[in-house]
Parts: C-alpha cells; structure tokens; sequence
C-alpha cells in the first residue's frame, strides 16, 4: 500500500514538473579547445548517464574477462582442490565405518591438495596401525610433523601407537620429549599413566600424581584407586631393596596418607621382613583397635607365627566383637592352618563360608576338611565352590 502511494505521488509530481521542463529545456554550452557544442540541458543530463552507463558496462566487461583468464590458468588447481576435498570426505566415512584400507587410501590422496595436509596424514596413520602398517603410519606421521602446529599432536600419536604394539622403550623415549608436565595436555597426561603403569616405573607416576590431581585429569574414585597402587606398588618394591629405601618409601607418604590401613598392613609386612616383628605387631594392632579392616586383618595373618602366643592370643580374644566380621574369621583361619591345626582351621573357615561363601573360602575349607579325613564333605565344599 505505501509503495502503491509513493508511485503515485512520483507520477504526480512528474505531471507537474514536465510542462516547466517542456517550457524551459534551458541552455547548456560546451567549449573544448576548437571543438564547441551546444544543447539542452535535458538532453546533457540524459547523455551524461547514457555515457555513466556505457563506462559501467565497459568496467564489468574487462573484469570479466580478466577473471576468465586467470580463472582458466588456475582451473586445474581448483579441479585438484576439489578432488582433495571429495578424498577428504569419503576417507572420513570410510574411516567412520572402519574401512582402515579404503580410509587411508582416500587419506593420503586428499592430503596432496587438501586444506589441511596434516589432519589427512594423522586419518592416515590411525588408518595403517589398524592395519599393523608400521613403516607406511611412521612415514606419514614424519611427513604431517612437518607442520610447526603438529608436531606435538604427532609425538602424542606416535607416543600411543607405540604403546599399543609393546614396544615400551620407545614409546617411553617419545613420552619424554613431551615431557608431561602441569601445562601438558589431558590426552598426554593420560598417555603418561598409561605407559608408567604398563613400564611399573612408580616414581614417575608417584611424581605426577599431584599433577594429575590439581588438573583432575581423572575422576576422584579413579585417582585414589591410582594413587593406592602406586604407592602400594613403591612401598613392596622398597622392602625387597633394603630397610632404609622401605622407610624412605614410607616418609615419602603425606600424613593422611601413613593413617591409611592399606598403607600400614604393607608397612608392617616390610618392618617384618627386615626383622622388626615387634615394631610391626604393635602398629598392626594398634590401627586393629582403631578401625579393622581386610588388609590389617591380612597382615596379621603373614605377620605372626606360632611362636608369638601372647599377640594371637590378643586376636583370639576379639572373638566376640568381631563375630560377624569374615576378614577377622579368615586371619583366624590362616593362623590355625599356620599350626598344622586343621580341627579349628576347618572350625574357623566354616565360619568364614557361613559369612561369605566365596571359592577361595570354600577352598580352603576344602582343604582342612581333607587333612581331617573328610574327604566326602571335601569333595562336596569344592562342588559348591565351583558352583559358586
């Protein structure tokens, strides 16, 4: 409606406007050297846009033909570029479908024209180690860390796929020109746990765990789970070396850290081990006063001998505050089965099955029924164990 008004109010004021203009063309003269011409007005104005219009034409004309020139010189290119990004595409869905072999051929070609070279290359590699091409995914890493940008991402890479064949050394060699540190990334992190578990080196892991914990590159179960093995792991490997690596290892646990039941059972069987039996009966004791549990409880059994009446009878007289705990049952057990006593190990492992029929339990009891001669109900434990 309004365009509909302003047409009209256009034609309008055309209508009044053409009968002054009709009047009065008005008189335009034009001198250029020896050359003079004279006109209207109207017709100047109306030559000046014929000729604005004649130059625009002219412009979009040379343009055009200058860009069909350089359009066809570099038509080739462009047919290259294109065929590179096809490649490209179908080396993604064929990697995406886990066509390793069409994948990397697809790859490779969309890497000599691609936009992006590396990314190709890197597709191409996970393409080959799928395939157990060692020599053709080491080429093409070598060849995408000619990328400044990449060169880290292809350490990385090359870091795992190394891990992945077993080859520990080597991976370990790469890990270290990545030198993880706070200001690595994630994946690296990751990577690092992976190979320090896979070498056993604990004192690496140990030093990067404050790291891993500050960046919470893994959830807290999982970290505390980590952190469990590690130092359990440090402190058996201290007491097979020598007594003063075995309390180096344990200072070297936060104060938290020396209160943990783990921690404490794998302690005291090191104190024993380089002869310290008193020392390591008394904490053990003292951590079963202050919260019992399954490794404290395992301890005591590796820990006493037939010869420490005075500590088993400390144990024994807990019978009744730990009637219903089987951990305390099993040390019992093992204790008795120490002594050859079979008629009290079988007495004890009874008790532990009624708590937690597992097979190991079951095995056990199994064997102290055959050392009393009941190989019957021997025979019959082990059938429920299997069963179990």
């Amino acid at each position: 409606m309004i365009r509909a008004l302003v047409y009209l109010g256009i034609i309008l004021v055309g209508l009044c406007v053409s009968p002054f203009l009709v009047g009065n063309t008005g008189y335009l003269y034009i001198a250029l050297g020896e050359y003079q011409a004279e006109t209207s007005i109207v017709f100047g104005v109306i030559a000046l846009i014929l000729f604005y219009s004649l130059l625009q034409l002219f412009e979009f004309i040379v343009v055009w033909v200058i860009n069909l020139i350089l359009s066809s010189r570099l038509l080739p290119e462009k047919w290259r570029k294109k065929a590179a990004r096809k490649h490209t595409l179908v080396g993604a869905l064929a990697l995406a479908e886990e066509d390793w072999a069409a994948a990397e051929k697809a790859m490779v070609k969309g890497a000599e024209k691609g936009e992006i070279p590396a990314l190709n290359l890197l597709a191409a590699a996970r393409a080959a180690q799928h395939q157990n091409n060692t020599v053709a995914r080491d080429e093409y890493l070598a060849k995408a860390a000619l990328e400044p940008l990449a060169a880290k991402a292809v350490s990385t890479t090359r870091t795992r796929y190394l891990l992945q064949q077993g080859e520990l050394e080597s991976a370990q060699e790469e890990l270290t020109k990545l030198n993880p540190t706070s200001k690595s990334k994630t994946p690296v992190l990751l990577l690092a746990i992976e190979l320090y578990k896979a070498l056993e080196d604990w004192q690496a892991l140990k030093l990067i765990l404050p790291i891993i914990n500050k960046k919470h590159v893994l959830d807290e179960q999982a970290f505390k789970a980590l952190s469990l093995e590690t130092n359990l792991a440090l402190l058996q490997s201290a007491a097979k070396t020598n007594e003063q690596e075995l309390e180096k290892c344990w200072h070297w646990l936060s104060r938290a850290e020396r209160k943990q039941a783990e921690y404490i059972a794998e302690y005291a069987i090191g104190l024993n081990h380089f002869e310290h039996k008193a020392q390591a009966i008394k904490l053990l004791q003292k951590q079963l006063k202050a919260a019992p549990s399954k490794p404290i409880f395992d301890a005591l059994a590796q820990v006493l001998t037939p010869s420490d009446v005075e500590a088993r009878k400390q144990l024994l007289e807990l019978e009744s505050q730990y009637e219903d705990n089987v951990d305390y049952q099993i040390c019992v057990a093992k204790l008795y089965h120490q002594n050859s006593d079979y008629h009290n190990a079988k007495v004890w492992w009874q008790k532990a099955c009624y708590l937690e029929d597992t097979p190991s339990n079951l095995h056990a009891l199994a064997d102290a029924q055959e050392h009393e001669g009941e190989l019957n109900r021997a025979l019959q434990t082990r059938r429920k164990a299997v069963r179990v």
